[in-house]
């Protein structure tokens, strides 16, 4: 077995830092909210509209974990023409299309829980996806909220003229 290396002071300092302060708080729970959506759609039968939020879902998970290790690792100043000095107004902006395409997404939950609600009786006896599409709506709705937060919390940031996610 090779010798682990020892993690520098530093880089730790980095981490326990930026998990304790609001966006690092934040982005956990984004990423938490959007796997329980994309793992509750996928893991059932989908069709229709639900590609659309499939596809947000799954996008908008993988680009906050992007943002999420950039930013732990502090290694945003490598990711060219959006790091450094624009790594803020790039946060900000990911935040802001989340936002954009998270609410015809919650749209699009809440009309496929209505159309099926009428299956959520005792007596019918056929597969229904009601549950499945309500807590969908549900992590959704929460999704959104949080990347909502962070666009509220960052144009607080950005307004105070500070560039930095730390």
């Amino acid at each position: 077995m090779a010798p682990q290396l020892p993690q520098t002071p530093q880089v730790r300092t980095n981490i326990l830092k930026f998990l304790k302060i609001f966006m690092g708080i934040i982005r956990i729970l984004q990423i938490v909210f959007g796997a329980g959506l994309w793992v509750t759609i996928a893991a059932n039968k989908y069709e229709g509209s639900i590609h659309f939020v499939l596809f947000v879902a799954v996008l908008f998970w993988l680009l906050t974990l992007a943002l999420f290790f950039l930013t732990l690792l502090d290694k945003q100043d490598l990711v060219p023409l959006l790091g450094g000095e624009r790594w803020l107004c790039t946060n900000l902006a990911h935040d802001v299309a989340a936002v954009a395409l998270y609410v015809p997404a919650i749209g699009v939950m809440i009309y496929k829980t209505n159309r099926n609600s009428y299956c959520n009786l005792e007596q019918y006896t056929h597969m229904c996806l009601y549950k499945v599409y309500l807590t969908a709506a549900v992590f959704a709705c929460l999704c959104c909220l949080v990347y909502l937060l962070s666009v509220i919390y960052g144009a607080c940031r950005k307004c105070r003229g500070e560039q930095t996610v730390i």
